[in-house]
Parts: C-alpha cells; structure tokens; sequence
C-alpha cells in the first residue's frame, strides 16, 4: 500500500492518456448514473417493505449520502476534494447498508468513487470500510447465518482493489511509454533538423564551389594572363574570354540563388551540356559518347553536370594540360563519365584537406556521386596527367 495520500484532480479518466480520456469519463457518467438508479429502486423497496415510522430517518441518511456522493464526484473532476468528505460519505453509508441492507447494491458505485477521488492509503482505507460495513449490512440481512454473505462483499472487495490496481499500474506505464516515444519522436525531429541544415550547408557549399568559385578562379587566371602580356593583342583575347566567363558566372550565382540549376545547361541533351560545361574551362575538350544516349534522373544530370565543371576548371587552373578528353558511356542501368588530362598530374594522397585557399573539389565531386549510389574514383601521377571517373545509376530520377 502506498505511503502518501494525493487527490485525483479530474479522477481516473484525466490520469489516462488522451487516447482513453473519453472512454473512462463515459465510464464515470455510468458508474454514477447506476449509483442514481440503484439508490432510488433501494429506497423504493425500502419504502414498501418497512413502516413509515422507519423510513424517514433511512430516507434522510440515503439523501445525504447521495449529496454527499454527488458533491464528492464533481469535485474530483473539477478541484481537489477534502479527503474528509469521502470519510464522511463512507461513515454514512455504512451507517445506511447496516440499518439497510437494500441499499447495499450502490456499494459497487461508493467503492469506485473512493478508487478514483484519491489514491494511497485513503482509497484503501475508505474501500475497504465500505466492503466492511456492506458484508456486516448483509451478514445481517440474513440474520447472521449465511457467511457467503459476510465473505461475499470482502472478497470481491479484493478482488476489485486488486484488478483496479493493476489498471492503474498499466495506464501508469503506458503513460511513461507515451511520455518516452514523445521525448524521443522530439529528440529525433532536432536531430533530423540539425542533420537536414548540416547536409543543405553541404550543399550549397559544392554548388558554390563548383559554379561561383571556379568561375572566379579561371577567370582570374585569364586576366593575370592578359595583365602579364599587356598589350599584347593576345592580351585583349584574354580578356573577352575572361568577360564572357564572368558573365557566365553571374549567371550561375543568379540561378544558384534561384534554383540552383545551370542555365542554358538542363534542357540540353545531356553530351551536348557536359560539352559545353567543360569548354566553359578547357575550350579544347573533346567528347566521346559511347552506348545510345538516353535521358538519365534530374539528379544524376545534375551531378554530371557540376562534376564536369568542377573537373574542367581543375584542369585549368592546375594541369597546364595540352588536351582533356571527356568520355560519357551509356550502360543499361548505368551512367559512367570519364574525365582525363594529360596536364602535370599530382599524388592524390598528398592532397591537402580543405581550407580557405581551397581544396574542395575533389571532396564535393565524390560526395555527389556516393550521395546518388554511384562509385567515384580519382587516378594521378606527377606527370602523367589526370582521370577523374564517376559510374551512377541512370535509373535515379529524384
């Protein structure tokens, strides 16, 4: 038995989840219109069966049990109840089932309104009470010679403290289990939340790493090229192509903030916009198409996309390569590109990490292509030139 005594502020049905709520508050209405129809059918029979000299005292005590219940009921439900009235109420109606014993059929309502007003020790004293004077009541009925009588009403009793018990303990539990998934199902979001702007700042980083910041960077190049042969006429050449590469990159960075798609690129057969990406950055570049075009997933068209752009501009600004080929083969259920440079190579585990002055574009290509499915790898030497190749299933139209 519980040591400490709380009060029940809205009864049983408001202890239970939001999933039950309704369906003990109809509970409650039942149990309490029974306790309504019970006492009047007693009270009738009650009437019938005794002298009008003996029902006036019974029928006053019945009143005032049956207020008292009414008044106990709605402030479960509404406040916090005195735990003296409910002693009171069952001081009464033990007072009534003995004096009475027909009235001893609304003991079921008197002993559920104990379980649900309180808990701890004044639940089980007022319900065992009210089992106690109801088997005194009836053992008294029968004029004490039937002991069914007398054990009927303990036991149930029991029976009734045991099984409601357990209701309580389970609604207790699945409330801790409600209250837990809830924790978790929130945790979970934030984590999703904070997962979601770490991968979208990921994002944008190799959009504006492969569009913005390559642009920037073979442009520069072309005018410290036109600076250092000024004025030079191939200087002037320089700088057209530096200005037509500028304006290129504007709008890049216009459509990167709008959609973050490359203009003039995504409505293209897909050889002809890997072409024209990569001659953005090696006007040399020559295709080679192998297997029979066919349409691949917008995000497989896209990561192509920046991926050649950001391997052309690569070649660039550090091959100092004398030609790039670019290779694009159609399997039936892959895509594979092949970009290769005979420029000055490098040792590919000697690759700084990134930084400020760099150093992401070969981590954004890679990311691009494991993010769809797909497998990348990178082959260099010092001197033997360069091949970045991707292989992405083309079926990935997300």
């Amino acid at each position: 038995m519980p040591s400490s005594t709380t009060v029940r502020p809205q009864s049983a049905a408001a202890a239970a989840p939001a999933t039950g709520t309704g369906t003990l508050s109809r509970i409650d209405a039942v149990v309490h219109l029974g306790f309504a129809v019970l006492l009047v059918a007693s009270a009738v029979r009650y009437v019938m069966r005794h002298s009008p000299a003996d029902n006036v005292g019974v029928l006053v005590l019945a009143a005032a049990a049956c207020g008292l219940y009414a008044l106990i009921a709605v402030l479960s439900r509404r406040s916090r109840p005195w735990a003296v009235w409910l002693f009171v109420l069952v001081g009464l109606w033990a007072l009534l089932v003995v004096v009475a014993p027909s009235f001893a059929w609304g003991s079921f309502a008197v002993f559920f309104l104990c379980r649900t007003a309180f808990t701890g020790w004044v639940s089980y004293v007022t319900g065992g009470a009210t089992a106690a004077a109801t088997a005194a009541g009836l053992f008294r009925l029968s004029g004490g010679s039937d002991v069914a009588m007398l054990l009927g009403p303990l036991v149930v009793g029991v029976m009734l403290t045991l099984i409601y018990d357990r209701i309580e303990h389970d609604a207790a539990e699945q409330r801790r289990l409600h209250a837990a998934v809830s924790q978790a199902q929130e945790r979970l979001a934030a984590t999703e939340r904070r997962a979601g702007i770490v991968e979208e700042r990921a994002r944008v980083s190799r959009e504006i790493h492969d569009t913005v910041t390559q642009g920037l960077a073979s442009s520069l190049l072309l005018l410290e090229a036109a600076h250092r042969s000024w004025p030079d006429p191939a200087a002037r050449g320089e700088v057209r192509s530096a200005n037509v590469m500028l304006r290129q990159n504007l709008a890049d960075t216009r459509s990167l903030v709008h959609e973050l798609a490359s203009p003039g690129l995504e409505s293209a057969p897909l050889p002809d916009a890997l072409h024209q990406a990569a001659s953005q950055y090696v006007p040399t570049v020559r295709l080679c198409v192998t297997g029979e075009p066919r349409e691949v997933g917008a995000e497989i068209r896209h990561a192509l996309l920046r991926m050649v752009q950001s391997a052309a501009a690569n070649t660039a600004l550090h091959a100092s390569a004398a030609s790039a080929t670019l290779t694009l083969g159609f399997l039936p259920e892959t895509v594979t590109l092949d970009f290769h440079d005979d420029g000055a190579g490098f040792d590919p585990e000697s690759v700084p990490p990134p930084s400020d002055a760099g150093g992401y574009g070969l981590r954004a290509m890679r990311q691009r292509v494991e993010q769809l499915g797909g497998e990348f790898s990178l082959e260099s030497s010092p001197g033997a030139g360069t091949i970045v190749a991707a292989a992405l299933p083309a079926g990935i139209t997300r």
